[in-house]
Parts: structure tokens; sequence; C-alpha cells
């Protein structure tokens, strides 16, 4: 007999149902399912995992927060502690039987570790066991068989690296935790998280908000003309942004009912088409069009498990010459929403795709493989179709635009109109995500004579920097080599779970936030510079290359942490009446309803139910209280109820955002409990 291990059940049963000559039968056993089958005469049987089967844990004497010593903890011994217990049991039962195992998970440093833990398990049982590793980027047919034609063997390597960034994590994860916690105080479910990528990442927001408190909007002005000549058309004086009212004021008086057309340029020039998606890439358009990176992956790891879309987890940037994109765009012919767009990029004379810097060895950029056989839910649909139309616009040819730049004159006085439109659309026919607007203007040539129609001085001032969306975060965690491309949207959904941030399009990050970050950065910079994390990750590269062995790094980073929570431990009165005066201010939401009374509404929490709500501060004397929803996050905003004048909060979910009056009795009630499910 020979066993398959597979990563997730979904992947299991797809597997299994590709290799078999007839039909698989499904089974379970110590509440685990397991596919068998038949090929070429031989029996097989597919285990299917949950991910890790095991956890990383530290010794159960380490497990009160209160009264461990944290710098023992820094070096305590790790254990690898059974999760899935039913799984395991089944592996056991089917080693001795088995005459070679294959390891069929996910092909890569995770799914390199996941497999590393199944066989220990099965070598208890079976030490002689042959064990093979199948190598895929897309569970097809062509690709599975291809696979498992060509076995190779287990990259320790991989897992090594694996298992030092699980090891590394919980030591970083959990002294910084307890720590934070215990100095402010906050225990239990409401603990103060902290770790070597997230923390890192928060300060990131934290600075990007601070910038942003800091910045001093400075005015300017602008003079924008429209002018006609069978149609009307805007230009803007050639200074652009003026800084001095009185000179823009000046301007104004040449106001004049024409102007004369000075100069006219026109060029051509190439768009060029967008590169392949990456993992980074994708995230980044999937938040665009209003996912979370979270949720983008998980629909895409679940495409891509059911055989639908190559594997979501890479850094790859190049096509690899081996890709079939004429049998791929044919399949997809079958697609009526797509069959028009992949006809104009099979009529092309030559397809030839873009290409970008990075091009590695393991998986291919995220690209479809087969038509979904059967129907997606929203969300999968509009995955997939951003990676369908990525796809496309790789394959099809440059934009071209024609940009015209004119030059009128009006009493001396400069202003410039600025049009353009697509000679050739090309890839921009088939990816519409990124906006692209004409701006035609009128045909003009030197000397033309145009009306004015209006002159208007507009006072505008400066905009400090946004910040940032899920999308540019991601992309700015690669930037600093803030954990993996496999990891990265793990750490954001973590942010958001904690508490430290909100806002799906622009992050926000709340009082603790800043307090977490500014006593870790006045006390210890080392811990929240994406320097330390970067070394780190590198180390980690290091193992994966067979250059340096998981203790050794396991043991550095130990090092690193063993000096920053001395420093710490130094201050810890200090963090700790920071941390809890943050706390508390972050609680307070709105002055007291009751007209007499001077306290403020504070988030408390119920001695006996342990439900949340709002309270007044000068309890027990004033006895006013509002009931909070009890899950999301929940902060004030600055409006009132257009009905009672009462104060409105916000409540945000993992996938919802809305406005309420805090008032149960106010006649918006029902208004604001239908926007209960409302996806912002």
């Amino acid at each position: 007999m020979i066993l398959i291990i597979a990563e997730k059940a979904i992947a299991g049963r797809r597997i299994a149902s590709l290799l078999a000559d007839s039909a698989i039968k499904e089974h379970r056993s110590h509440n685990a399912p397991f596919f068998e089958f038949t090929k070429n005469g031989k029996e097989h049987i597919v285990v299917p995992l949950r991910g890790h089967i095991f956890n990383v844990d530290f010794p159960k004497n380490f497990a009160p927060w209160i009264g461990t010593d944290l710098k023992k903890l820094v070096n305590a011994r790790i254990e690898y502690i059974e999760v899935e217990k039913g799984i395991i049991a089944l592996l056991k039962e089917f080693a001795s039987k088995a005459e070679m195992v294959v390891m069929a998970t996910d092909s890569d440093r995770e799914g390199e570790s996941i497999a590393l833990e199944a066989l220990e398990c099965l070598k208890e049982k079976n030490k002689s066991l042959e064990v093979k590793r199948a190598n895929f980027s897309a569970i097809t047919k062509e690709d599975i068989e291809r696979a498992f034609s060509r076995l190779g063997a287990l990259d320790l390597n991989f897992a090594d690296s694996a298992n030092a960034r699980r090891e590394i994590d919980l030591v970083w994860g959990a002294v910084l935790t307890r720590f934070l916690s215990l100095v402010s105080g906050r225990l239990g479910k409401q603990f103060l998280s902290a770790g070597r990528v997230q923390s890192p990442t928060l300060a990131l927001i934290v600075d990007r908000e601070k910038e942003i408190i800091a910045f001093k909007a400075k005015p300017y002005w602008e003079i924008q003309a429209e002018f006609k000549k069978e149609k009307k058309f805007t230009a803007i004086h050639k200074l652009g942004r003026i800084w001095e009212k009185e000179k823009a004021l000046k301007i104004m008086e040449k106001k004049d009912s024409h102007g004369i057309v000075a100069k006219v340029k026109k060029q051509e020039k190439e768009i060029q088409k967008p590169l392949p998606f990456n993992t980074t890439e994708f995230l980044r358009a999937a938040a665009g069009i209003g996912f979370s990176v979270g949720r983008a992956m998980s629909i895409a790891e679940n495409l891509y498990q059911r055989g639908i879309i190559s594997y979501p987890r890479t850094d790859n940037t190049v096509y690899p010459a081996s890709l079939d994109f004429k049998k791929i765009l044919n399949s997809l012919l079958t697609v009526g929403k797509f069959f028009n767009d992949v006809k104009k990029i099979l009529s092309q004379k030559k397809i030839i795709p873009s290409r970008g810097k990075k091009a590695t060895k393991d998986h291919p950029p995220i690209h479809p493989v087969s038509v979904p056989k059967e129907e997606l839910s929203t969300e999968q649909w509009r995955i997939y179709e951003l990676v369908c139309r990525r796809f496309f616009a790789t394959l099809s040819e440059p934009a071209i635009v024609e940009s015209m730049s004119v030059e009128i004159l009006m009493n001396g006085e400069p202003f410039i109109a600025r049009g353009q439109r697509f000679i050739k659309k090309g890839w921009k026919e088939f990816y519409p995500y990124l906006k692209s607007v004409e701006v035609v203007l009128p045909e003009l040539s030197e000397g033309d004579r145009v009306k004015l129609l209006r002159l208007e001085l507009l006072e505008k001032e400066t905009k400090p920097p946004a910040r940032y969306s899920q999308g540019s975060l991601i992309k700015l965690m690669e930037k600093n080599n803030l954990g993996t491309k496999s990891t990265r949207h793990e750490t954001i959904q973590k942010l958001y779970s904690r508490r430290y941030i909100s806002g799906r399009k622009a992050i926000t990050p709340n009082r603790i936030a800043f307090a977490v970050i500014d006593s870790l950065e006045k006390y210890d910079g080392i811990i929240i510079k994406p320097k330390m994390t970067a070394e780190l990750e590198r180390e980690m590269d290091l193992i994966a290359a067979g250059k340096k062995k998981k203790p050794e790094v396991v043991n550095d980073s130990r090092k690193m942490l063993t000096k920053a929570i001395a420093v710490l431990m130094e201050k810890k009165d200090k963090i700790g009446s920071a941390l809890r005066e943050a706390l508390r201010q972050d609680n307070q939401f709105f002055s007291c309803t009751r007209k007499e009374c001077d306290g403020l509404l504070v988030m408390r929490r119920s001695s006996f139910s342990k439900k949340r709500f709002l309270g007044c501060s000068n309890y027990p004397e004033c006895t006013v209280t509002y009931p909070l929803p009890q899950n999301g996050s929940v902060k004030r905003t600055d409006k009132e109820c257009p009905y009672c004048g009462k104060p409105m909060i916000r409540v945000s979910g993992r996938r919802y955002s809305f406005e309420m009056c805090i008032d149960p009795n106010c006649k918006s009630k029902d208004k604001w409990k239908k926007k209960n499910n409302k996806k912002e």
C-alpha cells in the first residue's frame, strides 16, 4: 500500500480523484477522514492533515503568566505538542501497512515542516518506511501526475527554516506579550500582544499616524481657466501651486476675453502591461477591490486546493518557459464572461508575457489553471476573475496613448491644458482594475484663438501623507523584509484582532498602539526596528539554503531578546504607567449625557456577565449607562445622532463596519440594526 499525505482535506480529496483509476472511497477513522483508491492495481490511501498537527509551546511549568521569570522564559525548552490526536492516530495505524509514503503537502517551507511532522509520527511505527516527496504548483491532473512520476526527497533544510520561525516567534511573542500585559495590568482576554514581526509592523503604522498628526497644512492657490474652441476644456496656470495670494491676485487681474495657443505638443507613449502576480502584488490588487488581505489569501488558497488557480504563495514574477499559455486560454474560452477577451488575445500574432525581475524555482506566478467545475460564491468568483484578468493583461499587448500638452497665453500669462487619449487600449481592455481616464482636448494649433468662459482662483492646502491601506502596508512590509509572503497577511489580521488598529481602507492606530510603540521605542528601540527582524529573516533563509543550522539561529534570536528584555525590565514601572494611562484614555468615550453631570462615559465590563457597556465615571453618584454591542471593536465618532442628538459610535468587525446611536431607545434603532451585517 502507498500512503499519501496531503495538507488539507479538500486538497487530499482532489489529489485522490486525479490519481485514481476509478471512483475513490471516503472513510473516517479516529474521527479523521481518509481516501482510498487504486492505481495500476495498487492500493493507495490519502490521509489529509489539518495543517500543522503539532503546536510549539513551553513546558507546563511556564504556563502561569504571573510568577514566571521572563528571563528564564527566553531560554525555556520548546516542546512540540500533539494537537490533532485523531490524525496522528490514523497515521500510526497506516504506518505499519505502508511500503512507501509520498508527502504531497504544499511545496514550500511550511509544507515541508508539516510533512516532517507527519513523517515523525509514521517513523515511530515503521522506521524502514520509504519516503518520497511530490512537488507541484497546481492541483490539476497534469500537474499531479507529473509530480508523482518525478518523486523527489523531503527538503529538511526547508522544514528546519520553518520550524526555526515557529520557535523564534513563540519565544519573542510570549515574552513580549507577557511583559506588556503584566506591567499594564491587562490580563485575560484583553492582554496586550507583541511580537517579532507584529511590533515593527505596528510601529510603521504608528509612525505614519504621527506624521499625519504633526503635519501642518500650508495654503496655496491655483488659477483655473475654462476655455472653449468648439468644445470646453480646462487649463491650469503654468505655475501650478502659487504660495503667495498677492501673486495669484495679480495674475487674476490680467483676465481677458480670450487666450492664444502658443505651443502644442503631442507625444505617443506605451503603457507597459503589468507583471505577473506574486503574492504581494496579488494581495495589493485584492485589497484594491475591497478585500482584506487575510480574506483574499483564504479564498485564493481554497481556489488552489480545488485545482482552479496555481499556488498563491510565491515571490516569482516570471512565468516558466514550460507554461502552456494557449492551452490555459483555450480552456477559458468556455467561461462566457471571458470568451471575447480570450479570443482577442489568441488572435495576437505573438503571445509574449511580461516579465518581472524575480524568477524563483519553487512556484510560478499566480495564474488560472482550470475552469471551475462547480459554481463559485460571489467572493470566490471576484478573486478568480482578478487572477484571470491579470493573466490576460500579462499576455496581451502594451497600451498606447497620445498625450497632448497645450500652452495658452492670456495677456502674457501661460496656462497649460493637458489631454490624453488611447490610440490602442492593449492590456487595459482586459484589466479594468487600474483606471485610466481619457481627457480629450479639441483640435488646437499654434495661433488659435480660444474664448475664455471662466477664470477661478482656487484656495487649497497641502495634504498630510495618506494612511496606509492593507495593500500599501503589505508592500511596505515586503520592502522592510518584515515577515514572509506567507505570513504578512496574518500579521495584519492579528493587529486588527488585538484591536491595535481599525479601518479597512485607511488603517488607523488607537491610543494603546501609540503607548505600546512609544514605550518600546523609548526604552529599547531594537524590538520595533525592521532591521532586527530582517536580520533574523536572512538567518532563516540561510537555514533553508543549508548554510546555517536551526539551533544556532534560534539561539542567536534568544540572545537578542535577552538583551532587550533586560532593558525593558529596568524601566517596567514607567512603561506600565504609560500603558495604563493610554488604556484609561482609550476607554473614555464622551461627556456624560446627563446635563448636570461633569463625568465621562467610559467603557466598563459588568462584574457578573462580563458584558461591556458605557457607564459614567462619576458612578455611583451618576448611574447613566448605555449598552454596547458585544462583538467587534467600538470607537467614538464626532457625530451626533440625527434623531436624538446623542453621540454616535462606530462598530467594526472582520467583515463589517457601521455607525449607531448609543441610545437603544432612539427611533434610529431599527435603521442601525439593519446595518449590523453590512460590509464596509
